[in-house]
Order: C-alpha cells, then sequence, then structure tokens
C-alpha cells in the first residue's frame, strides 16, 4: 500500500470511529470534511502527500471560513482554488448551523490564518510542488464545533471524557501520517497541536524502529490567528524568523 493509500484509508477509518462520538452543550453543531468534502481532501492527499517528507505542518481543526468550507488544512478559498488547484465535489453536512453555510469554492469569506499561513508558503516557494516536494500540512482534527450561537469551540475546550475519546482517535491518523511520511520535523502550529504532536511522535517511533529512522523532532510557529495580537503584528515574519532559528528552513528564499 502507498503512503496516500494508508493515509486515505486512516483518514476514512477516523471519519467512521468520530461518526460514533456524541459531544454535550454547548457544541450544538460537528461538521466533519471528512466526509462531504472527502474527494476534496483525497485530491489534495494524491496530489501532494506522495514520499517522504521533511517537515510536516500540524493545524488544530477546520476554521468556519477554512478547512470546513473546502476540506483542506487552513483552507482559505482563494489558496485553495488558485495555488493549491483543488477542484474535486464538495457537498454538505446533514445537519447545517444557519449562520455558517457550506459553500464551498463559492464561499465569499476569507479566512485570514488561511490567507496568511498558505500567502507565506506562496511567497517563499513560489509553486505548491516545490513546497510539498519536502513539505505537507495537516490538521489534527477534522471536526468543527459549533455553539448555538454559530460561535466555534475548539477542541481544547471539550469536556475532558469528550476530548479523551476525541483524541485517541485523532492521534492514529496523525501517526499514521508520521510513519509514513517519516517527517525531520513536526512543527505545531500553535500550542494544543504542538503538545498533540509530541503524543504522536512518540507512538510512531515506538511502533517503527527508531534505530533505523532519523527521529523526528517537535517545534512550534506562531499561529496565524487574527486573534492573536503577535500574529497581526507581521505574521509572516515572525513564523520564518522562528522556522530559521530552529533550522528547519535557512536564511535563503526556499527551505
Amino acid at each position: 500500500m502507498s503512503n496516500v493509500d494508508t493515509i486515505v484509508s486512516a483518514s476514512r477509518d477516523l471519519s467512521r470511529k468520530l461518526a460514533e462520538l456524541r459531544f454535550s452543550e454547548p457544541v450544538e453543531y460537528v461538521y466533519n470534511p471528512f466526509e462531504y468534502a472527502r474527494a476534496a481532501w483525497e485530491q489534495y492527499l494524491t496530489r501532494y502527500g506522495t514520499g517522504r517528507k521533511r517537515v510536516v505542518f500540524l493545524g488544530m481543526n477546520p476554521g468556519p471560513w477554512g478547512m470546513v468550507q473546502n476540506g483542506i488544512p487552513f483552507g482559505e478559498r482563494d489558496m485553495v482554488g488558485e495555488w493549491l488547484r483543488i477542484d474535486a465535489p464538495i457537498t454538505s453536512p446533514d445537519s447545517l448551523h444557519p449562520k455558517r453555510p457550506v459553500l464551498g469554492y463559492d464561499c465569499t469569506r476569507s479566512e485570514v490564518s488561511g490567507r496568511r499561513f498558505w500567502g507565506l508558503m506562496r511567497n517563499r516557494f513560489g509553486r505548491p510542488e516545490v513546497f510539498f516536494e519536502s513539505h505537507f500540512v495537516a490538521n489534527y482534527c477534522p471536526l468543527a464545533f459549533l455553539e448555538s450561537s454559530g460561535r466555534n469551540r475548539t477542541p481544547d475546550k471539550l469536556p475532558a471524557a469528550e476530548a479523551h475519546a476525541l483524541f485517541a482517535a485523532c492521534d492514529v491518523l496523525l501517526g499514521e501520517i508520521v510513519a509514513v511520511m517519516r517527517p525531520e520535523w513536526l512543527i505545531g502550529v500553535g500550542a494544543f497541536a504542538t503538545h498533540r504532536a509530541k503524543t504522536a511522535v512518540t507512538a510512531a517511533e515506538t511502533a517503527l524502529n527508531a534505530r533505523e529512522t532519523p527521529a523526528t523532532r517537535v517545534a512550534t510557529v506562531l499561529h496565524p490567528s487574527p486573534a492573536s495580537p503577535r500574529a497581526n503584528a507581521g505574521w509572516e515574519q515572525a513564523a520564518v524568523k522562528q522556522l530559521v532559528d530552529l533550522g528547519v528552513w535557512s536564511d535563503g528564499s526556499t527551505a
């Protein structure tokens, strides 16, 4: 089985497991892009997920105007359509919050985090094929949680028992990504993703023979969220400096 086939299979298994989970108030709606945007996610995997990767970036979970719309991590509309050239069909969740429709590529809202994240990669690498030759981007959890008001509720705010079941399922997919891509670096975008990355690396390197494969180093980069004053003060420059200081990237125009 190829790397891509392994991750596709693990993604589908995760989607089935997540469908069995239940979440309590204040969560009212749960969106799973691995279901209604599966074709787009798998197109992304097939196009960009082949081979080993030196660096894997890991986000937390879908934003309402990003991956929720199109199934792609940090899925800002223009970056997904124009730069990544993802065009696979997207349907819709069975239950929709009236304030959070899923419009796919017709979404008129631009996700700031995704625009910043993919904008950096476009500016630094030029073509997506150059970036993905040695990099990959995934989200730890594919579910988006919405409160009755439409407010996004992140996985770290779930009750302990619900979070435990969710994380146990999501750890499996991330472990598969680490095991098949064997990255030198797993970069958490924000503190939560970094914490989950450390758990996945430990599990993956136990399953593999760590003596035969280079150890994956876990590090963090500032999240590009507009809720972060540091990110608003110049996220691209701050993120590049962090990655260069870590030794993930060089000072030049490419990694």
